[in-house]
């Protein structure tokens, strides 16, 4: 009879502890500078960490380009930026008129095409870009292909963003220093790439798809990290922990389990405000100028395992996908 709200007492103890100890954290963390007069593309930015963290930089009196597949919710979350900004006035005495800038661009990273359009359109507009954030991402999806005939979850995930990025390293280059933040996951630590499968046509496993993604990723920030050494670009990748978001829309749980899910998932995951702490980190702290290739978790460097430290496998991936993607050459 005292089983459940004995277990109900110790759940609710554990929740208000782990959430005491992420703001403690989050205060000890040096207050962020100001983004006047920079540009930011965040990828996926229409809900979860991605929306959470374009209003991060918005407050910051960035110049946010969301970057999205479906335009309508892209502009949805804008306008809810915009008037959270007028809500909330600068703690720094700014007036609420300075806060950022907040615009929609249609991108679909299943598809080579749009990424190549968004880009062309990107460099067409704007005279400068100060931090890339790819962001975007899909998890543990059926099987499915992208418009070029991709793995959903490899050509999102990694292939999309690793074009995206190249396309747009010239304009990063120029406006030097200037970072790009790729957004990873600890479930990396389950990924291997298979060469002989990267498109998962002789066998294919959604949870083990989407950590390959994922450490490729990592693989591609640390080659990228080799590439730009000495032009004033530096490149990060992070994880954001367990965050509550619609990412898991692929995910079923049986019914019986969805009120316990639920619960767990308000009691010990983290809000997307607390999982985009560390991509903001990465895109405006003055303590990591001039850090490149490395991976981090809530704001603190972190060590990653030796597969994920792979300098030929990374460079294999590097030019394997500049082939996949279409790119003359490596860049």
């Amino acid at each position: 009879m005292l089983l459940w709200p004995l277990s109900v007492a110790i759940l609710t103890a554990a929740y208000y502890l782990r959430h005491w100890l992420m703001s403690s954290a989050a205060d000890r963390l040096p207050v962020p500078p100001t983004m006047r007069g920079k540009t930011v593309i965040v990828t996926g930015a229409n809900s979860g960490i991605g929306r959470a963290t374009a209003a991060g930089l918005a407050r910051l009196h960035a110049r946010v380009i969301l970057a999205c597949r479906d335009p309508a919710a892209a502009e949805e979350a804008a306008c809810q930026i915009r008037q959270q900004l007028q809500q909330k006035p600068e703690q720094d005495g700014g007036d609420v008129g300075a806060s950022g800038e907040v615009l929609v661009r249609p991108l679909d990273l299943a598809s080579l095409s749009s990424v190549r359009s968004f880009c062309q359109r990107i460099l067409e507009e704007e005279q400068r870009l100060d931090v890339l954030i790819n962001n975007a991402g899909i998890f543990q999806c059926p099987y499915m292909k992208t418009e070029d005939g991709f793995e959903m979850q490899f050509g999102v995930n990694h292939l999309g963003h690793f074009l995206l990025t190249n396309l747009l390293l010239d304009l990063l280059k120029r406006s030097a220093p200037s970072r790009v933040v790729v957004v990873s996951s600890k479930l990396y630590k389950y990924g291997e790439i298979n060469f002989d499968d990267l498109n998962s046509e002789k066998s294919y496993n959604k949870s083990f798809g989407y950590s390959r993604s994922k450490l490729a990723n990592i693989l591609f920030t640390r080659e990228l990290a080799k590439h730009l050494d000495g032009s004033g670009v530096t490149t990060n990748v992070l994880h954001p922990g367990i965050v509550r978001t619609n990412l898991g829309r692929h995910v079923s749980i049986p019914l019986l389990g969805q009120p316990i899910f639920k619960f767990m998932s308000w009691a010990f995951f983290k809000t997307p405000e607390q999982g985009a702490e560390t991509s903001l980190y990465l895109a405006t702290s003055h303590e990591v100028e001039g850090v490149s290739g490395e991976y981090f978790g809530d704001c603190k460097q972190e060590e990653l395992l030796p597969k994920a430290m792979d300098d030929e496998v990374a460079k294999k991936l590097w030019d394997v996908s500049a082939k996949m993607v279409g790119l003359i050459s490596p860049l």
